[in-house]
Parts: C-alpha cells; sequence; structure tokens
C-alpha cells in the first residue's frame, strides 16, 4: 500500500494537503490539531490504523489549515473553517458519500460535518472523542483547569527536543507507550504544528460544544472510547454516545488515549471497526457494479485515483498484463467508451 499527497484549495483560498491510501469505498478521516500527513505515515502512532483500513477502504486523511503540510496560517479557527477544509477534500476528490471517521477533536468535527451536510456521511465512527471540550464545561471544573493549565505549558515547552513538557504531554496522551512512541511524539511536536497554533487550536477544541448537532443526526454511528484514557475521560465519550440517536458504545480496556499494535483492544476494536464500515461499503459497490469481481472492484477503485497501469500492478502485486485484462473487462462490464468514463462511473459511486 501506498500513500498519495495532493492539495487542494478552499473556498477562502487556504491550501489543504490530503492523502489517499488502500483501496475500496473511501473513509474520510477527519483532521485534529496534531497531524501532518507523511510523518503519520512513517511514524509508530498511526500507521497500523491506517494500513487496518486500507486492506478493505480507500483511506482519505488531511491536514487541517495552520498545521502539517497545509497552510501554516490558522487564521480564525471555527468549525466553519474546518467544515470548509473537509468539504475541499472531498470535492477535490469527487466523492458524493462517504464514511466519516472522527478520533480525538476530530471526533466533534466530525459531528458538525455530518450535522451540516447529512446528504454526503453515510456513517459515523468515532473513537476517543467529546461532544463538548473541557472549556465548554463548567469553567471551575478540574477538566477546563487542567485545560487552562496546558494551553500554558503548550506555550512555554511545545516542540522542545528535551523537557519537563514532552514527557508529561507523551504520558497524557500514551501512558502505556513504549520509548519509540515518546520519541515520535517529541518529533511530531517539532513538525506538525508551531507552538502558537498548537495553542490556538487546542483551545478552539476544547471550546467545542457539538451536543445539540450530535441530537440532529440520523445516521449510523459507532462511539468507541477506552476505558482509561486521561486525555478525554470516558464519560465524555459516554455522552457523546447517548445523544446520537441510536449510536452504539463500544468501551475498550487499556490506558493508551491512542491504540497501540500492541494493545490487548486494538483486535476487538478493528474487528469492530470494519464490520461496522463494511455495513454499507461492499453492499453499495455491488449493487453500483453487480457484474464486476471483487478484484475488478480494487482495480477500478485505482483507476479513479488516477493510478496507472503499472502503479495498479505495484499497489496490488500482479502483473501489468494482467491489470490491462481487468482494465478491459471493467470497461466492458460497465458498457463505457472507455478509461475515462469509467472513471466517472466509479467516482459518482464513491469507490475513490
Amino acid at each position: 500500500m501506498r500513500q498519495r499527497i495532493r492539495v487542494c484549495t478552499t473556498h477562502d483560498g487556504a491550501r489543504i494537503a490530503y492523502s489517499t491510501a488502500g483501496t475500496g469505498p473511501p473513509v474520510v478521516w477527519t483532521g485534529s490539531w496534531l497531524t501532518h500527513l507523511e510523518l503519520d505515515w512513517e511514524g509508530p502512532i498511526w500507521r497500523h490504523w491506517i494500513d487496518a483500513l486500507g486492506e478493505r477502504h480507500t483511506v482519505v486523511r488531511y491536514d487541517t489549515r495552520g498545521s502539517g503540510l497545509s497552510d501554516r496560517e490558522l487564521g480564525e479557527p471555527s468549525v466553519a473553517s474546518w467544515i470548509a477544509d473537509l468539504d475541499a477534500v472531498v470535492d477535490d476528490l469527487g466523492l458524493d458519500r462517504f464514511a466519516l471517521l472522527g478520533v480525538c477533536q476530530g471526533s466533534a468535527i466530525a459531528v458538525a460535518y455530518a450535522a451540516h451536510r447529512p446528504e454526503r456521511v453515510d456513517r459515523l465512527a468515532l473513537y476517543g472523542g467529546y461532544a463538548r471540550g473541557a472549556l465548554a464545561r463548567d469553567p471551575q471544573s478540574e477538566a477546563a483547569k487542567q485545560a487552562r493549565a496546558l494551553t500554558d505549558m503548550i506555550q512555554l515547552g511545545w516542540g522542545q527536543q528535551h523537557g519537563a513538557f514532552r514527557e508529561l504531554f507523551a504520558r497524557i496522551f500514551m501512558p502505556e507507550g513504549p520509548p519509540e512512541h515518546v520519541q515520535f511524539l517529541g518529533e511530531l511536536q517539532r513538525e506538525a504544528v508551531t507552538p502558537a497554533n498548537a495553542a490556538r487550536l487546542w483551545t478552539a477544541f476544547q471550546s467545542l460544544d457539538v451536543r445539540e448537532l450530535a441530537s440532529r443526526l440520523d445516521l449510523p454511528a459507532l462511539v468507541a472510547h477506552v476505558r482509561g484514557d486521561a486525555m478525554i475521560p470516558l464519560e465524555e465519550g459516554e455522552r457523546l454516545a447517548s445523544l446520537i440517536p441510536g449510536a452504539e458504545l463500544m468501551v475498550l480496556e487499556g490506558q493508551n488515549h491512542i491504540l497501540t499494535e500492541d494493545d490487548r483492544a486494538w483486535p476487538r476494536f478493528v474487528d469492530a471497526l470494519r464490520a461496522f464500515l463494511d455495513g454499507d461499503a461492499d453492499s453499495t459497490a455491488q449493487d453500483r457494479f453487480p457484474d464486476l469481481t471483487r478484484r475488478e472492484r480494487e482495480v477500478l477503485c485505482l483507476v479513479a485515483q488516477g493510478c496507472t497501469n503499472p502503479e495498479i500492478a505495484t499497489e496490488l502485486d500482479l502483473r501489468p498484463k494482467t491489470v490491462r485484462n481487468h482494465v478491459s473487462s471493467i470497461i466492458d462490464k460497465l458498457g463505457v467508451a472507455g478509461r475515462s468514463q469509467a472513471i466517472v462511473e466509479a467516482r459518482r459511486a464513491g469507490l475513490e
């Protein structure tokens, strides 16, 4: 599996970097405050997530404005700007409908997007998230005090090669994480976002309140949360699940905010997430293209992403001649004039 990075532009002129990887129906992963498309792809924290999703789906990730490979000019962080970022990505890909994955702060963005764009989101998977940030709760609560204290610490200690903040942040984030995870988080801090932008994004995310938007949703939803999460308490995940009509709550045993590949809950979570996402994925593709084999649908997904036949052969470990035969068969079965029309049909069906 390989990653393809592209750049698109929002309606207000911000340049947003996004990537695609894997094959199958699209799963769009909402951005949050600490992402970097290249580092996350290479590092130990997110790669197993991407690999697990990419086995059956096309994983779409992006860096929000102010972070990663996107424009570092942050502007005024808001729900409107985050929706604009996501809109720009899916519009550039030509996606009509897709599953949406929100992780951590990205869960609140996912809820807001699904509420504002109900015609585009098939289903909603949320992990380690909340409906209201710590600063949107009682300002005198311990959570609010801790959020304000962490803002001050971010401004003073973010991105340093050594120091107490780096260790504190890593241990709140992943108390059971191995040393290489701690080292990677420090590198990610330096490369993903400036101290000023990190503090502003942290404050904006912790000020979010999407409770009313969550109650409006009418779509399949899975809410997963680690029981011992020190970054976002389990009760906030439970509250989020209770607000979304019909949402399924999945409590995972562990302490890490982000599950590592070695966490005992990881296999259970992956199985549940795949089953949830597959609820519509395979049936939608089969309904739209009933004559295509599973392999032909995989090839069609890569064709829709703009891959050449040699690139598809490398991606799927096939001979170039086999790929050519698959493409010819796809064109015949779809009854289209050629490759470009096949791409149009695939994108209309969300196969990218």
